[in-house]
């Protein structure tokens, strides 16, 4: 089993013969990306690293990347990804998602433009949903409040939606693109492309883990988490799961 990580291929590699991969450090020593990851290899000049590597393993169409444990990034193989979400979305309803003071479901607000777009990058899913930057202040609170305009989303609401469809795997990262120089060079952080599984893989994505109900999907993945990390508590194993 790979216990190092030095380049893309070995980080896919790694999610594969695991299934799961949290990206970065978390109460299960060993099991994740950064720790698997030689720190020269993080940020270095002209070498791309764990962050470069994404795209590409993404693209391979083998693993899911997305916010899935706890709120933070990781992989989940494809292998493992349909019992993953045939009991995270048992857990979800938009029902039960945050109103905002609008009396609008920002969750179900998000996944519908994405559905109805097959896809979308953070920045226009932002400008679709009118979810406006706190960063970017009017020249004139006081010309907006006056005029009766209904006060925008924050970008920290947005986050946080997309957050959520993630946990409930209604959402992944399809790939990451960058904003390109005057010579045609990718610069910058690459921005994230959100899409539902079943447009990502095709609807069949979800087929292996149909004939589970959630709780045997959850005993499923459980059973394999015991055998790959003997060392973690149940507490912990529970914590990469709900």
């Amino acid at each position: 089993m790979i216990q190092k990580i030095y380049q893309a291929e070995d980080l896919e590699a790694a999610v594969l013969e695991r299934g799961f991969l949290p990206f970065f450090k978390n109460p299960i020593a060993g099991f994740s990306v950064e720790e698997m990851t030689p720190e020269e290899l993080w940020f270095a000049e002209n070498v791309d690293g764990p962050w470069e590597w994404k795209g590409p393993v993404v693209r391979g169409w083998k693993c899911a990347y997305g916010k899935l444990f706890h709120g933070k990034t990781g992989y989940v193989s494809l292998e493992w990804f349909p019992d993953l979400a045939n009991y995270r979305r048992s857990r979800y309803r938009f029902e039960d998602a945050p109103i905002d003071e609008e009396g609008r479901c920002r969750e179900r607000e998000v996944y519908e433009t994405i559905v109805a777009h097959e896809s979308l990058l953070s920045k226009e899913i932002k400008r679709l949903c009118g979810f406006q930057s706190s960063r970017k202040k009017p020249a004139d609170p006081l010309d907006i409040l006056s005029a009766g305009r209904p006060r925008r989303k924050s970008a920290e609401s947005l986050d946080t939606a997309l957050a959520r469809l993630q946990m409930a795997t209604l959402l992944v990262i399809a790939d990451f693109e960058y904003p390109l120089d005057k010579h045609g060079q990718p610069y910058g952080w690459g921005l994230a492309r959100y899409v539902t599984p079943e447009a990502l893989y095709g609807p069949e994505i979800l087929s292996p883990a149909s004939h589970r109900t959630p709780a045997e999907s959850r005993e499923r993945l459980l059973a394999h988490l015991r055998a790959l990390l003997p060392h973690a508590t149940e507490s912990q194993l529970a914590t990469l799961l709900d």
